[in-house]
């Protein structure tokens, strides 16, 4: 298991950070600020609204929910946000939410991969937690590109990050 958990987490840490952190970033310099919190209607989240919800979401279940340390997110805000917030402001919540979640990851130890805890109201193991992030923020991330094609109509050279 420990090797398991050891790549499990690893492989965690490296689509966070080195895949899906550098998609997002590259979107980002292809947009201005209006066109990060373009919505196409009102039932639709920003680019802006996605960048809170994928800090909030990876903070309360990571460094939160696994890491141990206090949950004070407020999700309904991440979707009501609606004043402008910079691009480079957006950039850096982010990249220090990973920072975060990377270091909760880095030192925790993959024999409690099956340990339980409650976050947002659910039980679910480590594993989960974890996996589910991974997931989530994989989903937003595919989100966050077609916007920015459908914004840019760029092509974003992916291959070449």
């Amino acid at each position: 298991m420990s090797d398991i958990g050891q790549t499990f987490i690893a492989r965690s840490r490296y689509h966070l950070s080195e895949d899906f952190l550098p998609k997002i970033e590259r979107c980002l310099s292809l947009l201005t600020d209006q066109q990060i919190w373009w919505r196409p209607n009102s039932e639709s989240n920003s680019i802006g609204n996605l960048l809170l919800h994928l800090s909030g979401n990876a903070r309360q279940w990571i460094v939160c929910g696994v890491g141990g340390v206090a949950d004070a997110r407020d999700r309904d805000s991440e979707f009501a946000q609606r004043e402008m917030i910079p691009r480079e402001e957006l950039r850096s919540l982010l990249k220090q939410t990973l920072r975060e979640v990377d270091t909760t990851l880095a030192q925790f130890d993959p024999a409690k991969l099956l340990e339980m805890r409650t976050i947002q109201g659910l039980d679910v193991s480590v594993l989960e937690a974890i996996l589910h992030v991974v997931e989530h923020f994989s989903m937003h991330t595919g989100q966050i590109i077609l916007l920015t094609k459908l914004l840019t109509a760029h092509d974003l050279h992916f291959y070449d990050l």
